[in-house]
């Protein structure tokens, strides 16, 4: 979806149309789509699911991205623009609809309202492609939350080849659920002329419809999906702090028939992103529980709880787990220590909790553990 600055500080246009996203479930070729009470299995190519696996764990729609996560996802980006989708996909069906943003790489010339809308997991933007109308469209939409309201830019589109639309963006408006009118977007598009014109070029469409590549006239990467993926949604819930038990609960629903039967905790290095934990200790309490930091599972049983504290002063805690069940672990930590470089500082903690493991993949593990509080963790190894 192309979001384009149509005035140096205060418009903005997406170059790209509606989003659509595929659903995975664990690490197969599969996903599942929740539509209503029913769930809809729907295949995606490895090369499609390359492209989903790299952005797993993004933030901001790719405004906090690492160099290695960049470089993973423009190479997944050219592997599908090379292999190629739907022919001509501006000709086809399958491009009208509604889209998710679910990356972009960001213009030099992005304006601070791009960069402010787009890189902020908790407004979900959108595109709308209407190419088969009396008044075709391309309409771009910040949705701030369904109890606020939304901003709609639109623009009249047309179609210039098989990949390339045109638009011409000319009127705008937010929706405000607290208000019985709409309230114009200051932007004068009669006046801009030339500026406020543009073009999009869909460079993959995948066949089945909810997977796009498109790259904007501002040398903008965008991908969009028409329903996000289970993993995707929950990490999105856990960025923006909103629904994310309901993201929980759907993405286990989801996968309960298709997980391993005996799942084993798998080696590397995991950072905590989410705790349902409500109220808080102090941090020390909360680093020995595994609430903060990282958690490094390693060879033969051994696990360790890493926090950096500040001015290279880490927080270290190490111990042992046993399977105990299915899918349960007694876990046993019993070795503290603050560390600043070569130095530590032997600290007297321990801790004995039961862990139930509800979901892991080489991306994202779910937990159920000390205080039977809920953990979500990625892998950063």
């Amino acid at each position: 979806m192309g979001l384009k600055v149509v005035s140096t500080n205060v418009g903005f246009q997406f170059s790209s149309p509606c989003f659509t996203s595929p659903k995975l479930s664990n690490l197969r070729k599969e996903s599942f789509m929740l539509r209503s009470t029913q769930v809809e299995q729907i295949s995606f190519t490895e090369s499609e699911n390359s492209l989903i696996e790299a952005l797993l764990g993004i933030q901001g729609r790719g405004r906090s991205s690492s160099p290695q996560q960049l470089n993973a996802v423009e190479r997944a980006v050219q592997v599908l623009e090379r292999l190629g989708g739907v022919p001509n996909p501006t000709d086809s069906n399958l491009i009208e609809g509604r889209w998710q943003l679910i990356f972009t790489t960001r213009p030099g010339t992005a304006s601070p309202i791009q960069r402010t809308f787009v890189g902020v997991d908790f407004f979900s933007v959108f595109q709308e492609v209407y190419l088969r109308s009396n008044d075709p469209r391309v309409c771009n939409i910040v949705s701030f939350s369904d109890a606020i309201g939304e901003l709609k830019v639109e623009a009249a589109a047309s179609i210039e080849d098989g990949k390339r639309i045109l638009f011409r963006f000319d009127r705008a408006a937010f929706s405000f659920k607290f208000l019985p009118f709409k309230v114009p977007y200051p932007v004068p598009f009669k006046l801009l002329g030339d500026e406020a014109k543009g073009w999009l070029d869909t460079t993959y469409l995948s066949h089945s419809g909810n997977l796009r590549i498109s790259r904007g006239n501002k040398g903008t990467t965008f991908v969009l999906q028409k329903q996000t993926e289970p993993r995707q949604r929950l990490l999105t819930a856990v960025s923006s702090g909103k629904g994310v038990r309901e993201a929980i609960d759907e993405f286990i629903s989801l996968n309960r028939t298709t997980g391993e039967e005996d799942p084993e905790l798998e080696e590397g290095e995991w950072q905590m992103i989410w705790n349902s934990q409500t109220t808080t200790d102090s941090w020390i309490e909360n680093a020995a529980n595994g609430l903060m930091g990282k958690q490094i599972i390693g060879k033969d049983g051994r696990i360790k709880y890493l926090v950096d504290i500040l001015l290279g002063l880490k927080f270290s805690m190490t111990g042992s787990f046993v399977k105990s069940g299915s899918k349960t672990f007694d876990i046993t930590m019993d070795d503290a220590a603050i560390i600043g470089g070569p130095f530590g500082y032997p600290v007297e903690l321990k801790n004995k909790f039961s862990l139930e493991l509800l979901y892991s993949d080489e991306k994202i593990r779910i937990t159920r553990g000390y205080n039977k509080i809920l953990f979500v963790h990625t892998r950063t190894r």
